[in-house]
């Protein structure tokens, strides 16, 4: 299996291309749309590149993959699928995005029924990229849809969980649970120590200067400055709470689930053939 990353500077977001050398299978995990929500601009440079060293190594992507519907990118899961022919998948619980957000953007054009996605995935679910065994785990807390795909010795996890120096991901979105985020880390962490665990993220925590991805069970168990062993999930509990607390919304947040609740297309065309997402308002007294 070889793996290569792929890091966004401007989401802060790592792409994954894993690849079966044997078959030249591969799979493209939490790929990302460039949008510049000043603009309106919507570009497919980071998507590009990733497609650009499948071709020049004569890749076949069986698969793309989210581990989740990102408040912070918009996912580029819909344009790699028309581009290679790939399966999209997602966890099967997209569904219950979908019915948090529709109403939202009064997004009358969504069934939540997670059609618009190829594969819908369950907890415990096998599947093979090639001759690579891949293992899905149900890891909700973050969102109710977030997956990790542990694939041989290596599980993808989203942003489940960060580099042991910046902790564990957010739980305050609609959906979201600390001690259901608790839980799905201690089910991450219960893997052998041994096993490489690929982070969705990294935000370059004080005191490091350069971009980090990879670690290790053993590793996150020791180190995690969060949910390293010994804290308790009542413990857990209240320090993502009052964390949460303090911590605006994503910048992207409002384009990013309007567009990866439809599988990482746009919203339907309006009456001019233009295509528009929708800002929310609420007046504050």
């Amino acid at each position: 299996m070889d793996i290569k990353a792929f890091f966004d500077p401007d989401t802060s977001t790592v792409t994954y291309l894993v690849v079966d050398e044997a078959s030249s299978k591969a799979a493209i995990i939490d790929p990302v749309l460039d949008f510049d929500p000043a603009s309106g601009k919507l570009r497919t440079s980071s998507a590009d590149e990733v497609l650009a060293e499948v071709e020049a190594r004569g890749l076949h992507v069986d698969y793309v993959l989210d581990t989740h519907a990102h408040a912070d990118h918009l996912s580029a899961g819909d344009y790699i699928r028309r581009k290679t022919g790939a399966e999209y998948g997602i966890g099967e619980h997209i569904r219950d995005v979908q019915k948090i957000f529709r109403p939202v953007f009064n997004a009358v054009d969504i069934t939540p029924d997670g059609h618009v996605f190829d594969h819908l995935f369950s907890d415990g679910e096998t599947f093979a990229i090639g001759g690579l065994n891949v293992r899905v785990l149900h890891t909700p807390g973050h969102t109710p849809a977030c997956l990790t795909y542990v694939i041989e010795d290596a599980a993808f996890v989203g942003d489940t969980l960060f580099m042991p120096d910046y902790g564990t991901a957010r739980a305050d979105f609609p959906g979201g649970d600390s001690a259901t985020l608790y839980r799905s880390i201690a089910k991450i962490l219960s893997l052998p120590p041994e096993t490489r665990i690929f982070v969705g993220h990294d935000y370059l925590p004080e005191g490091r200067t350069d971009y980090r991805w990879e670690t290790t069970v053993a590793e996150q168990r020791a180190a995690n400055r969060h949910v390293h062993d010994g804290i308790s999930e009542e413990e857990f509990v209240e320090m993502r709470d009052a964390r949460d607390a303090t911590l605006q919304p994503p910048r992207l947040i409002l384009p990013s689930l309007q567009v990866n609740i439809r599988a990482g297309s746009m919203p339907p065309e309006d009456t001019d053939g233009r295509t528009y997402l929708k800002i929310p308002v609420t007046q504050e007294q």
